[in-house]
This record gives C-alpha cells, structure tokens and sequence, in this order.
C-alpha cells in the first residue's frame, strides 16, 4: 500500500499552496496549538478495503490470487482564524475559504488517475466535514479505486 501513498503524495505535492503533505498517522487528533503539520495539508489514508479471491497463479507469491475495492481518504486541513461573514473584507474572505479551492485543485489532479499499475483510477463517492472547537477547518474526501492481483 506504501507505493499507492507515495504516489499520491508526489502527484499532491506538484500543487503550489500545499504546504504539507504526509500519510494520515494522527497528525490532527492532538487537539494542542502545535500540530505536527504546517497548514494548509492533505492527509493520505487507504481507510478500507475489500477483498475477492480470482483463483491461484503457482508462478506468483503469494499463490492466491485477489482483486480489491479501496477506500482512499483525503483529508483537507487549515488553521482558520479569519472572518468570512459577509461583511469582511473581500480578501480575508478569500483566505477564509481558501479550502475549497484546495479541494476542488487537489480533485483535478487525483480524480480519474491510477496511482500505480496494479490500480484503477481514483473515483471519488463523498466527503465529510470533521466538526472541531479548536480552529481548525477539517475535511475528509474519499475516493475508491480497484487493485488487482494482491
């Protein structure tokens, strides 16, 4: 699974603006005012999966042969601080929102793409707002993709 990650690392982290892209390991769960991320950050996830058997192949390792269904997670973070009611400024406005427009960049690169050969392309089916009392804006992406012969 590491090379899926990796790859969808390095195709997140061509975006300008990104400031911190890692596998999800917790980085956001230490409710503190020193995150182990700098901000904004997409956290990588395979949050699940699940497995059919196709058959054997004595010529592989292991023998047994398997597609999967994965779930991959991106979570989006920003440290929001500014006002964006609608009577501030256009800019802090701007900056306040700034999260979306990470969203729908990160989208462009990873939706439809395969992360590595043995995958199918990343689709995505949802997203989750993580409410938080500590100022952080947190959302959480998911895309499936098909694995074959693992």
């Amino acid at each position: 699974m590491d090379p899926i990650i990796k790859s969808i690392q390095d195709r997140i982290d061509t975006l300008p603006g990104v400031k911190y892209v890692d596998e999800d390991w917790g980085q956001l769960d230490y409710y503190s005012p020193n995150f182990p991320v700098q901000w904004p950050c997409v956290l990588i996830d395979i949050s699940g999966g699940q497995f059919d058997n196709i058959g054997r192949d004595r010529a592989a390792n292991p023998v047994n042969r398997q597609t999967a269904d994965a779930t991959v997670s991106l979570t989006f973070a920003n440290l929001k601080l500014t006002n964006s009611s609608g009577r501030a400024p256009q800019a802090q406005k701007d900056l306040a929102f700034s999260i979306w427009k990470l969203q729908e960049d990160v989208h462009a690169l990873v939706h439809g793409w395969k992360p590595a050969e043995n995958t199918g392309a990343l689709i995505r089916r949802g997203f989750t707002r993580v409410k938080r009392d500590d100022g952080v804006q947190e959302y959480t992406v998911r895309y499936n993709m098909s694995m074959a012969n693992v």
